[in-house]
């Protein structure tokens, strides 16, 4: 591709979950993907329910509010929820919604490693890599599991990238048990 070709794409990262409550962990995946990949923007969707736990331990205003609080200062990062609008909590609907905004975006779905035990439960998971990039950030305690899941001895050649970084030790469930 040609290099003034390829400045008319637009590079988009999506970070989705319950942000349960957000933390500088996120902040800190959105910094180093942002970086890494010359992302334009992030997206934060939050997602009303996390279909594999419970019930969040805040509301969904009250995590979006905390969410628009701590990126206050991190313009390329953009705060939604976008279920209502799209009319899906799933993933690849998500993703499929922006790149339908316009053919010219590459999307970053940016994750914790710990997602990818449960990865392969997602609604069409493995169409997912098909459409967009993965990109795992390593968490504590995390690698070992992550690397053994179904998920990433399927993708792992198949557009995902593992990104191992300085972590902060920290976690919406660490904040929520204090």
């Amino acid at each position: 591709m040609a290099k003034s070709e390829n400045k008319l794409i637009e590079k988009i990262g999506i970070l989705g979950g319950t942000f349960d409550p957000p933390h500088k962990g996120h902040l800190k995946i959105s910094q180093i993907a942002k970086k890494k990949f010359d992302l334009k923007k992030i997206i934060w969707a939050i997602t009303q329910k996390n279909p594999f736990k419970k019930k969040s331990y805040f509301d969904l205003n009250k995590r979006i509010k905390l969410s628009r609080s701590l990126t206050k200062n991190q313009k390329y990062i953009k705060v939604i929820f976008f279920e209502k609008k799209i009319n899906s909590n799933k993933t690849i609907n998500l993703i499929k919604y922006f790149i339908s905004k316009s053919k010219k975006k590459e999307v970053y779905f940016l994750l914790g490693a710990d997602n990818l035990l449960n990865f392969h439960k997602w609604d069409n998971w493995k169409k997912i890599p098909k459409i967009c990039k993965i990109v795992v950030f390593d968490r504590n305690g995390f690698k070992a599991k992550a690397k053994k899941s179904i998920a990433y001895k399927s993708i792992k050649n198949k557009g995902l990238i593992y990104i191992e970084f300085k972590k902060v030790n920290i976690s919406s469930s660490k904040i929520r048990n204090f």
